[in-house]
């Protein structure tokens, strides 16, 4: 994302602001940044896109790909944990992430913005650049906070207590997901030591993909796996949460952005490339290597490529894109068939799979493939960069999601009884059925 040119021009900005009331009132008034409403109009838009990519079309692209019996306890999930975040990011998550730390603001803000304190309707963001309401701003980012522990729950399908999880989410948003968002993003130092994530393939599919393998490996496997037949319930219900989930994503990238000019107009192009040439690299893989092309194949496939291209999608040109989404559509492939059976984890919907090796590729691509055409900032990428801001994020996330689910498995407990995760976690734990 452009935060670090943001908090570049913000500074800027200011300095000018301050130089300009000391020279005459009326000269500040003139020259004060005004609401640029073309790009609030995109922000606004984009805040929808993304929100829409949780509720329903993560919902539903996890719900479809579960057996019958645990449909309504997975889009519940997805539901609740989109309630869950929205408060907590207003109560402290947006602060942790995206106010001054003070002397601790290389790895995490403070509480000045707690409720959104200090925030008015006049507040704008990246005053002098963007030019958006600071509350656009605090909600698209909220959006993303959503979607992240969101997408940690497929690799936990059909066998978490609905109460563990929600505890869980709560811990994983305040301890892993806002410091690391801080790092990259709200001025920490991944970002201020150069590593480039557009959109998050390092805050969103890398802490959500490793954070999904540390729950497979505590919890371990779902009762029957590898005896029981556990093929999907619905997959048209897969394919329209990957479609959603597709569209939402120009939200996701082109509104990372933060403004309607050419480079959002890139991203836009980058992702849908990206996407495609996923779709058909895992499509073809798949029909080489199981002699069939599958549905859930393909719709995967597109998946992993939007997450590989989300850290590149400003950085990279439509070239760069393609030869991501390629590599993005083919590891993927092996990572969610052949490296879970080999390590003998339990990825339900290959959260770890498709995010946390499709992050890891993006991120590194990023850096062999970023443009300085297509985005000034991409003159420094490195692939050592890369790896330094893959590596910090990958120890902090699998220790401190330990942590918690070691914690929570010493005192309430992760799973439900044999009997209760046999019978599914629709009844168990809600106590209703998909008729």
């Amino acid at each position: 994302m452009k935060f670090m040119t943001a908090r570049i021009h913000f500074r800027s900005a200011t300095l000018a602001a301050i130089a300009a009331s000391m020279s005459s009132a009326p000269a500040f008034a003139q020259n004060a940044p005004k609401l640029d409403t073309g790009n609030t109009a995109w922000m606004l838009t984009s805040t929808a896109l993304v929100l829409m990519m949780t509720i329903p079309g993560l919902a539903l692209f996890y719900g479809g790909m579960v057996r019958k019996k645990n449909v309504l306890a997975t889009v519940m999930q997805s539901f609740a944990i989109c309630c869950l975040i929205t408060v907590l990011w207003f109560v402290v998550g947006y602060s942790l992430a995206f106010s001054d730390g003070g002397g601790m603001n290389a790895w995490l803000g403070g509480l000045s913005k707690s409720f959104f304190s200090g925030i008015t309707v006049g507040t704008l963001w990246a005053p002098g650049t963007a030019n958006i309401p600071e509350y656009v701003f605090a909600v698209f980012q909220m959006t993303f906070a959503i979607i992240t522990p969101a997408l940690i729950a497929g690799a936990f399908a059909e066998r978490m207590k609905f109460s563990a999880m929600l505890i869980f989410m709560a811990v994983w948003l305040l301890a892993v997901y806002a410091p690391i968002a801080h790092w990259v993003w709200g001025g920490g130092f991944l970002g201020g030591a150069g590593v480039l994530d557009f959109a998050g393939g390092t805050v969103v599919h890398i802490n959500a993909g490793v954070a999904g393998l540390m729950c497979a490996l505590v919890m371990g496997k779902r009762e029957g796996y590898g005896t029981v037949n556990m093929a999907p319930y619905n997959l048209v219900y897969s394919v329209i949460g990957a479609s959603l989930l597709w569209v939402g994503w120009f939200g996701f990238n082109a509104g990372s952005e933060l403004a309607a000019d050419g480079l959002a107009g890139a991203a836009m192009v980058n992702t849908q490339i990206a996407a495609a040439a996923a779709g058909l690299a895992w499509m073809f893989t798949e029909w080489l290597v199981a002699k069939k092309p599958s549905v859930l194949g393909i719709v995967s496939g597109a998946v992993a490529g939007l997450v590989a291209v989300t850290p590149a999608a400003g950085f990279v040109n439509p070239t760069g894109a393609l030869i991501i989404g390629i590599a993005a559509g083919i590891l993927c492939y092996f990572a969610a068939v052949r490296l879970k059976h080999a390590f003998g984890y339990d990825d339900s919907l290959d959260a770890f799979g498709v995010h946390g090796i499709g992050g890891i590729v993006g991120a590194l691509l990023t850096g062999l493939f970023a443009d300085p055409a297509i985005n000034p900032l991409g003159k420094d990428a490195s692939v050592v960069t890369q790896l330094y801001g893959i590596a910090f994020t990958i120890v902090w996330t699998a220790l401190v999601s330990l942590v918690i689910l070691y914690v929570l498995k010493a005192t309430i407990g992760l799973r439900p009884s044999t009997q209760e995760e046999i019978e599914g976690l629709d009844l168990s734990q809600h106590g209703e059925v998909v008729p």
